[in-house]
């Protein structure tokens, strides 16, 4: 670790040199960028996270002062690696720098996939706001450039934010657009029951029986085959034990199909979050009588 640590000093010093000294514009800031870069290697093995990325910043600007804006991005993703491992706040500042030299390169897809992983950064960091602001931007960038099946995953999870925040219109109108789009598509359209057993969810959630019935007959219409499916009738026996108030109707539905089809955990907890709501109307009822 020690004659790691020894040789990245080495060779930051020389770059640091090389940077102060005389030499023709371009190639100075080119042969400084070489050095930072075996320093930033030399660092990793000694697993001096910091430092190294710390220098893989210095890398971007060598290359943005030769207006090598490809080579800085990829130093900043570099330097976003590095503070993975000990700042996700630090990763995901360094990881947008990368995103708007790519957008200014026109490096579309690039800036996507950075997008999304500053997304699940800030995800990861319960920041859930700045999370569906990336994602979301992510989603934008990928279906400006023709990708619509990573778009659409980046949306269900943009949905699934909205949903974890309460803003249950927003997350339905998202899972319900998807359905829209994927239907017609053959490697998608498998899918679209899931995503609409998402978007019947979020309506449980916000407790009003009529619009979830509504929305059973409208997702009929997006997919021809989903009364057919067990995703459908557990939203509607749900939303029937909702409107006459049963709740361990409600419950047995889901226990039901969670015997065949395990629950994720998102799903869960709004189902949770349905039942209290279930649960609070019962209370009141019980409370006027």
């Amino acid at each position: 670790m020690g004659d790691h640590e020894a040789r990245g000093d080495d060779f930051e010093k020389k770059a640091e040199k090389k940077l102060t000294g005389w030499g023709i514009f371009g190639s100075k800031y080119e042969d400084a960028a070489d050095l930072f870069d075996k320093a930033a290697n030399s660092l990793k093995l000694a697993k001096n996270w910091s430092r190294a990325a710390s220098v893989y910043i210095k890398i971007a600007n060598c290359h943005l002062k030769g207006d090598s804006k490809h080579e800085a991005a990829s130093a900043y993703v570099e330097a976003a690696n590095c503070y993975k491992k000990f700042s996700p706040q630090e990763a995901a500042q360094a990881l947008n720098q990368a995103v708007n030299l790519f957008l200014e390169i026109g490096r579309l897809n690039m800036a996507a996939r950075y997008s999304k992983d500053i997304g699940e950064i800030y995800q990861q960091e319960q920041d859930l706001e700045k999370a569906t602001d990336y994602l979301e931007r992510a989603a934008d960038l990928f279906d400006s450039e023709g990708q619509s099946s990573q778009a659409n995953t980046i949306k269900q999870k943009v949905a699934e934010i909205a949903a974890q925040l309460e803003q249950y219109p927003k997350a339905t109108e998202i899972f319900e657009g998807i359905a829209r789009q994927s239907i017609n598509n053959n490697l998608l359209k498998y899918g679209v029951r899931g995503i609409l057993l998402n978007a019947g969810i979020c309506q449980l959630c916000r407790g009003d029986p009529v619009a979830i019935t509504n929305s059973l007959e409208r997702y009929q219409e997006i997919d021809p085959t989903f009364s057919g499916t067990r995703e459908y009738k557990l939203l509607a026996d749900l939303a029937a034990s909702m409107d006459e108030g049963d709740i361990v109707k409600f419950t047995d539905a889901i226990k039901e199909f969670d015997s065949m089809t395990r629950l994720d955990p998102w799903k869960t907890t709004l189902l949770l979050r349905a039942k209290n709501e279930l649960k609070k109307k019962e209370d009141d009822e019980d409370d006027l009588t």
